[in-house]
């Protein structure tokens, strides 16, 4: 007898659904096609351990199973329950008429127990694209199923329940989130703040304009000046995700099986500090069975490079490409998947080998040339794509001990907002464009247009530090967003100079210099 379940495959972030076709006959064989990888081969072993354990006996029962499309590779657990339940309705030891209705995922324990598997929600996204009742999803997976509204979720613990459902013989309830309501409620909590960082107001001001625009940011300082520990802090200011931010940034970590159980939205923007040993493939993705790098998991939220020049030149040289267009290709020869890459950068760095080239008191102890073979690891058209590069200087004794406590992130932050709702309101008609940073070169030149002084001032700076035509977009894109803070429909001219303080390692001789503004 000839069955079909439905389940589905991961292609990138997205899925497509797979149709399960089962013929049971008389004998003993048990075939798999379809581009099974060797997980799918070996849910032999689970579906025929779990029939078994749930008291089904279909051992005399021959089973030709097919995953289509056959030019779709199959990867994972998640078939077993489907093909599970298809055998019992092929042997006709289960009548369920309404079986084409749901779309069913699960991995099988070897006791007939349901478990979860990944990727869950953007299977329940296309199910419900694909016009079916409902899905059945493991219980550990059923809440993120759930996000999807006019959808009938049910969560499964064993494949006994699962086969008296379908048959009509037990009654579940569908699981039911309200997600514009369960998002509304949500609110991140931080257990960092800038109340606690005393001094280095240049600094607050640096990641008050980035957090604003979504513009990436170089930090240059030596040891124990508070690179790291303020990077930390940029979370606590970076304004709330959206709705739509919130589901694609959650359909990226199911895909990876980041999302811990019974999860529903991510509500806080990621923050991913991979290790500087990381590898180009874990941080672009890919792999023999492809998976979202930390480039993606970062989407909508900060990738954080601590030791910036002590990652490989390959792995670095890999985010030029993200960093433009904010997105990732991965081609392989057995595949090709795209993935989404909107983070924003911010690294650290030391100035040099020693750490001490810019030290106020403490003398560099690097021999001759090592500063620039130390900033060279760093190539000049990565640093191009950062938009401001900030140097930070040890915080005197006297404001380390401080009582006062420093303006608190929620103060930063309602002001990061309120220029981000500015943003929003200006690109509404530009798809894709939420933020000064994604500005494309026409619409850089049509909403940064300078005055004929602070047009000056800007020629002044690229001359003068003979700056390439990138920087010179970064530059209007960070002054409009400096604008943007002060509630200035014009960009002015001490905007401009603003922004091009923040270009400290286009000058020449800058670790002699304090970063100064140019003045007009």
């Amino acid at each position: 007898m000839l069955v079909k379940t439905y389940a589905a495959a991961l292609r990138g972030i997205d899925a497509q659904v797979v149709t399960v076709e089962i013929v049971v006959g008389k004998g003993l064989q048990f075939t798999i096609v379809g581009l099974p990888d060797a997980a799918v081969k070996e849910s032999h072993e689970r579906v025929r351990s779990a029939l078994s354990q749930s008291g089904y006996n279909v051992s005399r029962f021959s089973v030709v199973i097919n995953l289509a499309p056959a030019d779709v590779r199959k990867e994972g657990a998640a078939y077993d329950l489907p093909i599970a339940i298809g055998i019992l309705a092929g042997a006709e030891i289960i009548s369920s008429p309404g079986l084409g209705n749901y779309m069913i995922l699960g991995e099988l324990s070897l006791d007939g127990s349901v478990l979860p598997v990944k990727g869950v929600l953007p299977m329940a996204i296309e199910a419900r694209a694909k016009g079916f009742k409902g899905i059945i999803v493991p219980s550990a997976n059923v809440t993120e199923a759930a996000v999807v509204n006019n959808l009938e979720v049910y969560g499964a613990d064993s494949l006994a329940q699962v086969a008296d459902f379908l048959s009509g013989k037990i009654a579940i309830e569908p699981t039911v989130v309200d997600t514009r309501a369960e998002f509304a409620k949500a609110h991140a909590s931080y257990d960092c703040d800038f109340s606690d960082v005393r001094g280095q107001e240049n600094v607050k001001r640096a990641f008050e304009v980035a957090c604003a625009g979504g513009h990436n940011i170089l930090l240059i300082g030596p040891p124990g000046s508070g690179k790291s520990m303020m990077a930390k802090r940029l979370p606590s200011i970076m304004p709330p995700l959206t709705l739509g931010e919130a589901l694609e940034t959650t359909k990226i970590h199911s895909v990876a099986g980041k999302l811990p159980r019974g999860s529903r939205l991510m509500t806080v923007r990621p923050f991913r500090s991979p290790h500087h040993t990381v590898s180009p493939v874990a941080m672009v993705g890919g792999g023999s069975n492809p998976m979202p790098g930390e480039i993606s998991l970062a989407h909508n939220g900060i990738l954080f490079l601590d030791e910036f020049p002590e990652f490989p030149r390959t792995v670095l040289e890999v985010l030029r490409q993200p960093l433009e267009d904010r997105h990732i290709s991965v081609s392989r020869a057995r595949y090709q998947v795209d993935y989404p890459a909107g983070f924003m950068l911010v690294a650290s760095m030391n100035p040099c080998p020693c750490g001490y080239y810019t030290h106020p008191t403490k003398h560099c102890t690097c021999l001759p040339g090592a500063v620039n073979r130390y900033m060279s690891r760093i190539s000049g058209p990565l640093l191009d794509r950062i938009d401001l590069h900030i140097e930070i200087m040890p915080v005197p004794f006297d404001k380390l001990t401080e009582r006062a406590p420093g303006e608190s992130s929620e103060a930063i932050r309602e002001r990061v907002i309120k220029a981000r709702a500015v943003q929003a309101r200006r690109y509404a008609d530009e798809p894709g464009i939420h933020c000064n940073a994604q500005l494309t070169s026409r619409l850089t030149a049509r909403h940064c247009a300078l005055s004929p002084e602070a047009m000056a001032i800007l020629r002044r700076a690229i001359e003068k530090y003979d700056m390439s035509a990138r920087a010179y977009d970064r530059i209007l894109k960070v002054a409009r967003t400096i604008a943007d803070l002060d509630g200035s429909e014009a960009i002015q001219p001490h905007h401009v100079s603003e922004a091009v303080g923040y270009r400290t390692l286009d000058r020449s001789g800058w670790g002699n210099t304090t970063g100064g503004i140019v003045q007009g």
